[in-house]
């Protein structure tokens, strides 16, 4: 995909229609933004494969000066497919602003005003700015649900619903009226549909290959070890000069930990867990993880000092020098080491039943969109631009409490609280 122009599907009135958009742009000093079109036309297509037979066979129009139109004609149609953060549906938006102003729903509706506000600045939309300047909760929704919270919160809100209930057809109507949908090669058309056809097929083709191998017996079965077997994991966490270790499983997918009530019991070495097992496995009556099906095994190989705490890679979270790294940029921040530290909040905050973590790695916060950008790269999305003040001070909010574990305490609870993962020594014994 050309770096800077990004295949977008807009949902209107006649339907979803995809078209290209360029992002801001330098150029000579002057600051450039556009869209497919040509004078006071927008064009847009009903699927990928006629936006790439136009593209293919048509010079004249808006992008073909700007620096990256070169690559846009040898993409597939494949290529051209708008991913599902490049989809806006502004039709749907009477329906979104009928919702509670969650991180989700404003997360969506900050898309669409987003885009349209491009759309009104480059093809002279007098009237949509007009409808989204008209109350001031349409600029603050990048700022996510803050703005929203509160008796003010609520009132802003219900202006902005207002407006849409009263206007948003104002809106439908002025894009509408500079859409077009022109007609392309019929054989450009032809190749292009037999790629998103053949495309289809080889996906179709690896999908079912991937269903018979997994189903397909191993000829030698991986030793899965007795954790694997059980279904349960030894988890080590590393935060600063200090590692902390716990147990963790799935249930229907739902995380669950070693701890009850929000407090996840951690150790301070593998030992220190294992002594724990072999001295309480048969009597950890209100702790979640008795509840998994396979805890009579490791209460039974931990009394008959059988059971050793192995933890595996992937299983290993590293919190050291993230929040340096978010200080720095993206460029600067491990993916695998930021997906696993994610992981382990989101777990623990799921376990908990507390939603404030999920909503501050949501894409509509500016951390969530600094984390999404890092572990899940699109070069067609544009790179978040520092400084990231902000997002530091959001990472160390969630993980603050964790800071203040010390040794050579053996137990130590997390407990899940608001933003923040608050540690509390519930047990000062040496090791």
């Amino acid at each position: 995909m050309a770096q800077d122009i990004v295949p977008i599907e807009l949902g209107l009135p006649q339907g979803d229609l995809i078209t290209l958009w360029a992002p801001r742009w330098r150029e000579e000093g002057e600051e450039w933004e556009a869209f497919l079109g040509h004078e006071e036309d927008l064009y847009a297509f009903p699927d990928a494969a006629r936006l790439a037979a136009f593209v293919r066979t048509v010079t004249e129009h808006d992008l073909t000066d700007h620096p990256a139109w070169h690559v846009l004609p040898a993409l597939s149609a494949v290529e051209l497919v708008p991913d599902e953060n490049h989809q806006f549906d502004l039709v749907g938006v009477p329906e979104l602003v009928s919702e509670d102003p969650d991180t989700w729903t404003i997360g969506e509706l900050a898309d669409v005003v987003s885009i349209l506000r491009s759309l009104a600045d480059v093809c002279e939309l007098e009237k949509v700015n007009e409808v989204l300047d008209s109350v001031d909760g349409f600029a603050l929704l990048p700022q996510g649900t803050f703005p929203f919270t509160g008796r003010d919160g609520e009132r802003r809100w219900t202006e902005l619903a207002k407006v849409v209930v009263e206007r948003w057809d104002e809106v439908l109507d002025a894009i509408d009226g500079i859409v077009t949908v022109p007609e392309v090669d019929e054989k450009a058309l032809a190749e292009a549909e037999q790629e998103l056809a053949d495309a289809e097929a080889q996906l179709a083709a690896e999908t079912d290959a991937d269903e018979d191998a997994e189903r397909a017996p191993d000829d030698e079965p991986e030793d899965l070890g007795f954790w694997g077997e059980v279904g349960i994991d030894p988890v080590k966490i590393i935060l600063g000069d200090n590692e902390y270790y716990t147990l963790r499983c799935y249930v229907d997918d739902e995380p669950v930990f070693l701890g009850h009530s929000g407090e996840i019991d951690i150790f301070t070495s593998a030992k220190a867990l294992g002594r724990f097992l072999v001295n309480t496995g048969n009597e950890l009556a209100g702790n979640d993880i008795t509840e998994v099906a396979t805890w009579d095994e490791v209460a039974t190989k931990a009394t008959a000092g059988e059971l050793e705490v192995e933890v595996h890679d992937d299983n290993v979270y590293v919190f050291n020098g993230i929040a340096e790294d978010i200080a720095e940029g993206p460029d600067s921040m491990d993916p695998v080491q930021l997906d696993l530290a994610v992981e382990l909040l989101e777990d623990a905050a799921a376990w908990a039943g507390d939603d404030s973590v999920a909503e501050a790695l949501a894409q509509s916060e500016s951390l969530g969109w600094l984390v999404s950008f890092v572990v899940r790269p699109d070069p067609t999305r544009l790179a978040p631009s520092a400084p990231f003040n902000a997002e530091v001070e959001a990472w160390k909010a969630l993980v603050e409490g964790l800071d203040d574990l010390q040794p050579p305490l053996t137990k130590v609870s997390i407990r899940v609280d608001s933003l923040f993962i608050r540690a509390s020594c519930d047990i000062s014994t040496n090791e």
